[in-house]
């Protein structure tokens, strides 16, 4: 082969090669749990469904660890396009969209049946609907387990009364602020990340959060006392840019539909096994988990549904819902 051909063979394959790269769809998701957490997982799954989906036309690139930042900043770079897919709890995109916020009332769900009744039916689309005013897209809820308060050593709560006072760390929400006022604790708002020194060094006393968070953080080694007491079971939703979203063919919106309810529906069977799992995996470390009937906690935070007048209807209908 004289050397001219090579060089024409050269060109070519160049002109091929770069055609396919760039005829490729690439699509940054920002997670701020890190990897082996159920809801990372299922971002990954959701990452290879579309590259299936879409026969690699689409890539979906997945950065666990916060690596691109904590939920607040995931929220605002999805808004603005600087990244085409956030992962975020709802309690933190409530202050984004009000409306979401009647996700994270304190015992708003009875059971996790009735939750999922009404996150998959009517007023789950219509909470949805309403993030597209703040150019979001919101896909199938996911779950993102029950949280409950835990308490670093010698201040372990098993009463309501044990809180008096204690510095407990919340995500920063309105809602999550008032609830931890109306329990008598202090709330303390900080970013994910700075919770375990903050609890190891005794800038605050305790914080809430899943089993599964609870354990992959490492705060069961510096806060061992975890009370049942079930106050907030929020769900957490993958978001999309909605310009982005808007710009792909309709066959690629029904691509990433698809393969974001797939995700969803494998993570939330996941997230419940995973948390059976890591209460015994806590437990069997040394972390003392104390059942409490929490009748006195659903009393203490009813003030809290009188401050949100604008959610009565919604909230009403979710307690009408069977």
């Amino acid at each position: 082969m004289n050397i001219w051909r090579k060089v024409l063979l050269g060109v070519c394959f160049f002109t091929i090669s770069s055609q396919s790269l760039y005829a490729e769809i690439i699509l940054r998701l920002t997670e701020n749990q890190p990897e082996g957490n159920p809801v990372t997982v299922a971002m990954h799954l959701f990452s290879d469904l579309v590259n299936e989906y879409s026969n690699g036309e689409i890539s979906v690139r997945v950065y666990s660890g916060a690596q691109l930042g904590q939920e607040t900043e995931s929220i605002e770079q999805a808004q603005f396009g600087i990244v085409d897919f956030a992962r975020v709890n709802s309690v933190v995109l409530a202050n984004v969209s009000p409306t979401l916020s009647v996700f994270t009332l304190p015992y708003i769900f009875r059971d996790a049946a009735h939750k999922y009744k009404v996150l998959d039916g009517e007023i789950g689309d219509q909470v949805r609907t309403d993030l597209n005013k703040y150019g979001l897209i919101g896909f199938d809820y996911l779950e993102s387990g029950t949280r409950n308060i835990y308490t670093v050593e010698g201040k372990p709560v098993t009463k309501l009364s044990d809180l008096k006072g204690l510095k407990i760390r919340v995500q920063p929400a309105r809602i999550s602020l008032r609830m931890i006022e109306l329990l008598g604790a202090v709330p303390t708002p900080m970013n994910y990340g700075e919770v375990f020194s903050s609890l190891q060094t005794g800038v605050i006393d305790g914080a809430e959060n899943d089993f599964v968070s609870y354990h992959t953080s490492g705060h069961f080694e510096v806060a061992p006392n975890y009370v049942l007491d079930r106050h907030l079971s929020p769900p957490a939703i993958l978001l999309m840019n909605k310009k982005r979203f808007e710009s792909l063919t309709s066959a690629q919106q029904k691509i990433i539909e698809r393969a974001a309810h797939e995700a969803a529906l494998f993570e939330r069977d996941l997230m419940f096994s995973a948390n059976q799992k890591a209460q015994k995996t806590v437990q069997a470390a040394g972390s003392i988990i104390s059942p409490i009937d929490n009748q006195e906690f659903q009393n203490a935070i009813l003030p809290l549904y009188d401050e949100f007048p604008t959610l009565s209807p919604i909230i009403e209908r979710i307690r009408a819902t069977k």
